[in-house]
């Protein structure tokens, strides 16, 4: 009797530790402005999500994983997920790639010394030779072994038919997130038990049941009877949503 009971709890410790969550985040600038279209990238899982217009993100993880933020001219930032993230949001700055200024050359001027002028404006046969050495070496293909990841290098995964881009949808889940929780109200999920701090993530538990929202992204617009739809979709999922994790 007791080596099964510690048999159950086994496994019930190993589907809790295999449950995933999501972690909610926002992305910002070293001027504390919002940072759209970052991509958010869980590097054990792979998948990725795109910020909205205010820099907010909603990815699938749980402790342990690592997020990677990559944005066009700003530094790439990491941060490893704690289990404190999984219940308050992870903010991100991101800084801004210094650019760098193009060189600026200086001419001798012509002094009318035919000796000093031919020894500064003409460079060396050497120089000329080295630059000669250089403009064919460049011009060869390179070996792709040479940019092949070393043993034991991470290698940034690349995912079929990914662009970063701009966003093809006025709306993705976390804007539509943000609209039921507000149309709704709060005392509406008060009334289902769901705490405040856990209504994104009930939304997101409704949504990912098959709640068909395709319109609703694209023309970012959600109706009375999205609405409607919505809230029978709630009805279907909260009983399971209640349930202990090794039931679901």
């Amino acid at each position: 009797m007791k080596l099964k009971l510690l048999f159950i709890l086994l496994i019930t410790f190993f589907i809790r530790s295999q449950a995933q969550d999501y972690i909610f985040g926002k992305t910002v600038s070293e001027e504390n402005s919002e940072l759209p279209e970052v991509t958010v990238i869980n590097i054990r899982t792979d998948e990725r999500v795109v910020t909205n217009r205010d820099g907010h993100f909603m990815i699938s993880g749980r402790a342990g994983d690592e997020l990677r933020f990559v944005k066009s001219g700003y530094d790439r930032s990491n941060r490893k997920i704690t289990q404190e993230n999984i219940s308050s949001p992870v903010n991100i700055t991101l800084a801004r790639t210094p650019a760098l200024i193009a060189e600026v050359e200086i001419k001798k001027e012509i002094t009318g010394d035919l000796k000093m002028d031919t020894r500064n404006l003409n460079a060396p046969q050497k120089v000329q030779k080295l630059k000669s050495d250089l403009a064919l070496y460049m011009s060869q293909k390179s070996d792709p072994r040479v940019l092949a990841a070393r043993p034991g290098e991470f290698v940034q995964p690349k995912g079929q038919g990914f662009a970063i881009g701009k966003v093809k949808n006025k709306w993705d889940d976390i804007d539509l997130t943000q609209y039921l929780a507000y149309a709704l109200g709060e005392q509406y999920f008060t009334d289902l038990k769901i705490e405040k701090a856990a209504i994104p993530h009930f939304i997101s538990y409704v949504l990912a049941g098959g709640f068909e929202r395709t319109k609703i992204l694209k023309y970012g617009f959600c109706s009375d009877a999205d609405l409607v739809r919505f809230q029978r979709a709630v009805l279907t999922r909260i009983s399971s949503y209640r349930a202990p994790q090794t039931q679901r």
